[in-house]
């Protein structure tokens, strides 16, 4: 990267999203761990279709077995995709920068994803405080997540300049 600006940007944000993300992960295994045990006891007393729907939960709403299960899923690309744009980030070259934007488009989509579950569920309301705590940290991860790939893709932006200015490519 041409300036240091973006490179520490976007390495600030990294690490804060290692830590989010992990948060997220613990509150949503938790939280599905939880809903399992419950389930048995909670959907005997159902009538037939919701007793076998497989992401039925007796905590939170209708949305809280797609929004947990998301939220694990946009956890654990996010922390994956999180460490290795760290590692890309220090690398300083081209090609390394190529797969840190490429893994923090895919770790904003995931967590675009689960956001938009949390979204709806704050809509829909009745939920405990674990759940609203998820909600919450899901909502900061996705918008640490955005900042994230916009400064690594204006850290990539100056990378191509610097290249094209090297070698003379318009």
């Amino acid at each position: 990267m041409a300036s240091g600006a973006s490179k520490s940007a976007a390495f600030v944000l990294l690490i804060l999203n290692v830590l989010l993300y992990f948060i997220m992960t613990v509150i949503a295994t938790w939280a599905m761990n939880h809903g399992i045990q419950l389930s048995r006891e909670t959907a005997s007393a159902l009538p037939i279709p919701a007793r076998i729907f497989p992401i039925y939960f007796p905590i939170g709403n209708t949305v809280t077995g797609f929004f947990v299960f998301f939220a694990i899923l946009a956890g654990v690309v996010g922390i994956t995709t999180s460490l290795t744009g760290l590692h890309n980030l220090l690398q300083l070259n081209l090609p390394h920068l190529q797969a840190a934007t490429t893994s923090s488009l895919t770790s904003l989509a995931f967590t675009l994803l689960a956001m938009g579950f949390a979204s709806k569920e704050i809509d829909i309301g009745w939920t405990d405080s674990n759940l609203r705590t998820l909600e919450v940290v899901t909502i900061m991860a996705s918008v640490s997540q955005l900042f994230c790939t916009v400064a690594i893709h204006s850290g990539l932006e100056e990378a191509l300049m610097q290249f094209r200015r090297l070698t003379g490519v318009v």
